[in-house]
């Protein structure tokens, strides 16, 4: 373990040498659950029979992630408090207060989603250690009103990814370089890379990540689970390290739809302190777990926009594991429509592939706004970052850093367009991409065939809805074989492509849709069961017999 994980996890060192030195006369009960793939509903059956507690949950996973974490990187902190919230929680269970289906159950949420307590929101910079937030970030705060345990922070791509030109997926200065679990040194794409690495080998029951254009479905695709890419307006960002504005959303990212479901459920709904979430529909959002329909599907009409997928030479597993999914689809009772392409397609790929894309100017313009307007929240500010050009300042300073060699090209980029989101020329390109991810893209396809979501792989499908902030839910469909060819990416060297690593199929729909696409994705997902095809290289042994006494 790093010399820097040893000054943040005193607690957490210490009750892994206690815990290891008792776990040795423990047996393995046959009615508990293996935490590699239980699912909330599992782990709620215990609880309720006493079977195990949530203090014996929440110290299985944090040996679960010091097991692994010298290889992974998953996890950047674990909540010293988390054992004493965990038996807090107990005796309220034992009083008979249950505050929500997932009361007691362990969850670890992404390193830029705050938190008013002893753990660190750093978006992987040294430059927010020690800085503090009035409040927890509303989606923590709801998680915390659940009963759900927060157990720790999960590592991400810097900034989510929003620093360097030359860096790679999954890498911070504050907490490494994650790795995914499907095959060594694997690319774990970003930038919610630790959640998408943690959820998958339980490390917690599950994660929360957050988006700006393919942060959870990217991840989520190549580390074998189910994320929710929610409507931009469902989630509140409300003190969580923004990007943008207009494209960033927080959803969840589980080993089942259902548990996806579960937690959606918690986080979602209107929140004064973030204004997008004033356009719901509805004053209290749906009960997500009530779309777990294995009939889904039937009489649903479903489109492929066959000119988003843009094959290449790796993509034949891809593409052979699509082909066997719409026949899934088929024969659930679905009417699939081909070719429902995308019609304004052309014109967003020559608009992307230009020196200043119109998506880059409306996330560079949002940045420098919406950090300078997080920053200004911090109730304390070690480091005195109060803006973009600060925190390029102290990056371009601090060795730690690794600059120059992972530089600041997106944030040189970002200072020198000179305006920020409050400038016509910011209105000219946001109108833009919302055309292409709208009308020219997703909307159109949908209401041109009268369909009620598109499919595509997932590879394919962050972009255009990304621009719409529009949601996407992606579930398992395959796997590269085994003896695929290796391909790494051309920065340090992670492997992209290699045997057994995942990939996933998207559901895409209209604003407020996620009821239908959970729905689409359960009956998918209860059809193949894919994610169990294929185990993980490296899962931690240490399970909940470890630490129960027989």
């Amino acid at each position: 373990m790093s010399s820097k994980m040893v000054l943040l996890l005193p607690f957490f060192l210490m009750f892994a040498a206690l815990s290891w030195a008792s776990s040795q006369t423990c047996i393995q009960p046959s009615t508990l659950p293996d935490l590699l793939d239980v699912t909330a509903e599992e782990l709620i059956t215990g609880l309720e029979s006493g079977t195990f507690s949530s203090v014996d949950l929440t110290k299985a996973y944090i040996l679960r992630i010091q097991e692994v974490n010298d290889v992974l990187h998953a996890v950047t902190e674990i909540n010293p408090d988390a054992l004493s919230i965990a038996a807090a929680l107990d005796a309220e269970r034992a009083n008979g207060t249950i505050r929500s289906p997932l009361h007691g159950i362990p969850m670890l949420i992404k390193n830029n989603i705050a938190t008013k307590d002893k753990m660190n929101n750093t978006a992987g910079s040294y430059s927010l250690i020690g800085a503090t937030v009035p409040r927890d970030a509303t989606v923590a705060a709801k998680l915390r009103a659940a009963g759900v345990i927060l157990l720790g922070k999960a590592n991400l791509s810097q900034w989510a990814n929003y620093r360097s030109s030359n860096s790679s997926n999954g890498w911070s200065a504050y907490g490494g370089q994650v790795t995914g679990a499907y095959y060594p040194n694997m690319d774990p794409s970003g930038s919610s890379s630790g959640s998408a690495v943690s959820s998958s080998i339980g490390l917690a029951l599950a994660t929360l990540g957050t988006e700006t254009d393919g942060s959870i479905l990217s991840p989520s695709s190549v580390n074998n689970l189910v994320g929710i890419k929610p409507t931009v307006g469902l989630t509140s960002r409300s003190l969580v390290i923004p990007i943008s504005e207009h494209q960033d959303t927080i959803g969840p990212m589980a080993r089942s739809v259902t548990d996806a479901a579960y937690i959606l459920s918690i986080i979602a709904g209107k929140d004064a302190s973030d204004n997008y979430t004033s356009a719901q529909p509805w004053d209290t959002p749906p009960d997500y777990t009530r779309s777990l329909n294995f009939s889904s599907l039937r009489g649903a009409r479903i489109g492929i926009p066959r000119n988003g997928i843009t094959a290449s030479n790796t993509s034949q597993p891809i593409s052979d594991a699509f082909e066997a999914a719409i026949q899934v689809i088929k024969n659930a009772g679905a009417t699939v429509v081909d070719n429902t392409n995308f019609s304004a397609w052309d014109a967003y790929v020559a608009d992307s592939s230009a020196s200043l894309g119109s998506e880059s100017i409306v996330l560079d313009a949002d940045f420098v706004s919406n950090l300078a307007h997080y920053l200004s929240q911090l109730t304390s500010n070690p480091n005195g970052i109060k803006s973009l050009a600060d925190e390029a300042n102290f990056t371009h300073a601090f060795k730690p850093e690794a600059y120059p060699s992972r530089d600041t090209a997106i944030w040189d980029q970002a200072l020198s367009l000179g305006y920020n989101n409050s400038d016509a020329r910011f209105w000219k390109a946001y109108q833009k991409t919302s055309f292409f991810g709208g009308e020219g893209g997703v909307l159109g396809a949908l209401r041109a065939h009268k369909l009620d979501a598109l499919i595509l792989p997932t590879d394919y499908s962050p972009g255009l809805p990304a621009l719409a902030g529009l949601p996407v839910v992606t579930v398992p469909m395959g796997f590269y074989p085994s003896n695929s060819t290796v391909v790494k990416s051309e920065h340090w060297g992670l492997v992209q492509v290699g045997p057994n690593i995942p990939f996933g199929l998207s559901f895409l729909g209209p604003k407020w849709s996620e009821e239908k696409l959970i729905g689409f994705a359960y009956a998918f997902e209860q059809r193949t069961h894919i994610r169990s095809k294929v185990q993980p290289y490296i899962v931690p042994n240490i399970q909940l017999g470890d630490v129960v006494q027989p």
